[in-house]
């Protein structure tokens, strides 16, 4: 078993509406257990630990780090600063001078990567140190996993914006509507859109996947389509869509931490429908509103992030290193999960893709099946109430 001493958290990647459950979940268990001496937080990720920059957790009031696990973002700060050999070596060197004997790093599958890596230097310099890392992303592509905290709120979030804006667009109709949807190269957020439709003819009315190339014809010739039926049309797209020569319809691109992404595809998508459809377009952008707002955070989400990080300390503890804690879906008439573990090397640096099974084959569309999936994390969507126009 790991010998007795400090421990330290530190949050890695873009924040969710729930990391800081997880940070309370880690707090409380901590406290609970003896062999932890202090438990510190790093300030804004890798970058406090290599400045030596903590602060000790178990002094924070009760009724503070309560309050702060139901806000959104990282109360600790966070970082996507990419580390080599040399800064995981100075890392590891810091830690030995506070007695660091148990390290909880909350991030993605780049965390995951980061974390393994330490852990594995850490046995190599014979220091003896637990690591264990706590799921977290909004894109949900994080392996093995059943899903990722944070995951439902977003997707919650953007099902009631498409929904809202579909609304709005057939209230005054003749106009077309992208809204641009987070995830990256995976499509698990703007399939969740699909809880907006409670009626065939809701929006959203084309759902593309960025698993799934989209020739700019096909796009075209499907809006137009709908545009031709219904006079209308609302379009959720994800951020990452290439078309099919992996360019991202001529949008302009910025530098990331993970690779090139399209700073305005919907907008640019907008544009190109008005130019060769000739139909009124615009695009919508909640961008980071997505993953910050917590107006629609299922409780659940809540509740998991917690469990995950009192099931890091539980794991620490019992002499685990170098795995993350996963969540498990029971299989139950009530949607019920519970906490495992799968190694960092399973997870590191891995995504996982959307399934086929749940993508429709027109290529524009999500499968009913999804909804299985969705609705016990997000909850169902209700619908907005109608006029019954066919009473005089």
């Amino acid at each position: 078993m790991t010998p007795s001493g400090a421990g330290l958290v530190a949050h890695s990647g873009g924040p969710t509406a729930v990391i800081n459950a997880s940070l309370l979940g880690v707090v409380e268990e901590a406290r609970k257990r003896s062999a932890f001496s202090a438990l510190y937080g790093a300030r804004f990720g890798i970058q406090g630990i290599l400045r030596g920059e903590f602060f000790d957790l178990f002094a924070q009031p009760e009724a503070t780090l309560r309050a702060v696990s139901e806000a959104p973002a990282s109360a600790l700060g966070t970082s996507r600063l990419e580390v080599g050999e040399a800064e995981l070596e100075h890392a590891l060197a810091v830690m030995r001078t506070r007695n660091i004997r148990y390290f909880f790093y909350t991030g993605g599958n780049g965390s995951m990567g980061t974390a393994s890596q330490m852990e594995r230097m850490a046995r190599t310099i014979g220091y003896e140190l637990a690591v264990i890392g706590i799921p977290k992303t909004i894109d949900n592509d994080l392996t093995v996993t059943d899903h990722t905290p944070g995951y439902p709120t977003t997707a919650r979030f953007f099902a009631a914006a498409v929904r809202d804006i579909g609304a709005d667009n057939r209230a005054l109709p003749g106009q077309v509507e992208f809204v641009e949807v987070l995830g990256r190269n995976t499509g698990w957020v703007v399939a969740a859109t699909l809880l907006a439709r409670a009626e065939p003819e809701d929006a959203p009315h084309l759902i593309y996947l960025p698993e799934q190339p989209l020739p700019l014809e096909q796009l075209l010739e499907d809006v137009d389509r709908v545009f031709r039926r219904l006079g209308r049309c609302v379009v959720a797209v994800c951020e990452g869509q290439l078309d099919e020569h992996s360019e991202p319809f001529g949008a302009d691109v910025r530098a990331g931490s993970r690779g090139s992404l399209a700073s305005n595809l919907g907008h640019r998508l907008s544009i190109l429908v008005q130019e060769r459809l000739k139909i009124r377009a615009r695009a919508e952008k909640p961008g980071l509103l997505g993953r910050s707002s917590r107006a629609e955070m299922p409780l659940i989400d809540w509740v998991e992030a917690k469990e995950c990080g009192a099931a890091a300390v539980r794991a620490a503890r019992a002499g685990v290193s170098g795995q993350m804690v996963t969540l498990v879906r029971r299989q139950a008439a009530v949607y019920e999960s519970t906490t495992g573990l799968t190694p960092l090397e399973q997870v590191a640096f891995v995504e996982r893709a959307f399934p086929p099974e749940w993508r429709s084959p027109s290529g524009n569309d999500i499968s009913p099946a999804f909804l299985d999936y969705i609705v016990p994390l997000t909850g169902a969507l209700p619908a907005h109430a109608r006029l019954h126009y066919g009473i005089k």
